[in-house]
């Protein structure tokens, strides 16, 4: 068993590191990250130029048709930039797309996605931010062959520079999943503040918003099951992105710790600061490790994908914070300033850290799963 990268993912994660450190150097992230949506559409066609938009999207629908491994090894990347923009908000609608949608459906959306041409992002969470699919309470009222939304859903990751919004609601059978594009009558945008400022959340109100029925991607028995195979994408592609974001935290620490000098010697012949630097690294391998097994039980469809997924994400919410910490604490003083770049991973790990549920979100997941396959 191999448990490296192949050539070819090694040669595209160091095409997507060399990307990165082009063109999106920790100047342009400060720069988008104070404008209202953190969005670069030239950087973003230039990814979309690089086939990531569209990495795991189908051939048949205009993407490269690659595992989730190959994406995994870019969205590392991605972290290790601290990359500003709706990727994984783009991502996650897309897998939903793909399980939920028709034939045409798709098509429609799936080959925009891949081209660069459209970013699409998923309206699920509301007050109680509950990330489970079966807490949703939005209505979405059937009325002849059109269905009305009313209601709000909170943090919604990239709202304002979406180009269609994927709104899970629930109908009369069920839950119900309804695109509404942007500029739709009745839909209001309206920014929350987010620790995070490279990835903006929006609160988005649904004033009587209609949608065709033969609009709606799914609206059956199935359609739980998709949003949590969506998620269960975005998750691991979010894991890799918080291990980049380990992995550069790591590297600059060290480096402080070989360079900074007390009383005359580099802080690193300290043995607390050293064994601050092995714990960042336990942490770092740990989380490398359950996000990359995660990402091959998915692709593979192993029956402890959906265990192995809520396992990198407890591993990799505490991991991210806890080198975060050290990372700053080795620092000194400089660590939490606006001035040094460790703010902007850190902020990013706190942020991450409750995307798609905390470590005891997906711990309590995991109790779940253990107990239904002893009782099963």
């Amino acid at each position: 068993m191999d448990f490296d990268l192949s050539k070819a993912q090694k040669l595209l994660q160091q095409s997507a590191r060399d990307f990165f450190a082009r063109e999106c150097k920790p100047e342009r992230v400060r720069e988008l990250m104070a404008t209202e949506t953190a969005f670069d559409d030239g950087l973003w066609r230039a990814m979309a130029d690089q086939g990531w938009t569209g990495l795991i999207i189908p051939e048949e629908f205009g993407g490269l048709g690659l595992s989730l491994v190959d994406l995994i090894a870019v969205c590392e990347e991605m972290g290790r930039a601290c990359l500003p923009g709706p990727f994984i908000s783009t991502l996650w609608a897309a897998a939903l797309i793909d399980r939920a949608g028709s034939e045409g459906q798709r098509k429609q959306y799936l080959e925009a996605i891949a081209a660069g041409e459209m970013k699409a992002t998923v309206a699920l969470l509301e007050e109680d931010a509950d990330w489970n699919p079966a807490a949703v309470q939005m209505r979405a009222e059937k009325e002849g062959k059109e269905y009305r939304l009313s209601g709000r859903k909170e943090f919604v990751t990239d709202a304002e520079v979406a180009d269609v919004i994927i709104c899970v609601a629930r109908g009369n059978d069920g839950l119900v999943l309804l695109p509404v594009e942007r500029g739709a009558r009745g839909l209001k945008i309206t920014a929350t503040p987010g620790i995070d400022a490279t990835r903006k959340l929006y609160s988005v109100e649904f004033g009587d918003v209609v949608v065709a029925e033969a609009d709606a991607l799914a609206f059956n028995a199935r359609t739980q099951e998709a949003i949590e195979s969506a998620t269960d994408i975005a998750i691991v592609a979010l894991c890799a992105e918080m291990l980049g974001g380990m992995q550069w935290t790591l590297e600059n620490t060290v480096e402080y710790a070989k360079t900074r000098q007390q009383f005359g010697k580099p802080i690193g012949i300290y043995q607390a600061v050293q064994h601050q630097c092995a714990d960042m690294f336990n942490f770092t391998e740990g989380a490398r490790s359950a996000t990359y097994y995660a990402a091959w039980a998915v692709s593979e469809n192993d029956p402890s994908a959906k265990l192995a997924v809520s396992v990198a994400k407890a591993h990799c919410s505490d991991a991210a914070r806890e080198v975060g910490n050290r990372g700053v604490q080795l620092h000194g003083g400089i660590g939490f300033t606006w001035e040094h770049n460790m703010q902007l991973y850190y902020k990013r790990a706190k942020a991450s850290e409750i995307m798609f549920g905390d470590a005891n979100h997906h711990r309590e997941e995991v109790a779940r799963k253990v107990v239904d396959e002893v009782e099963g």
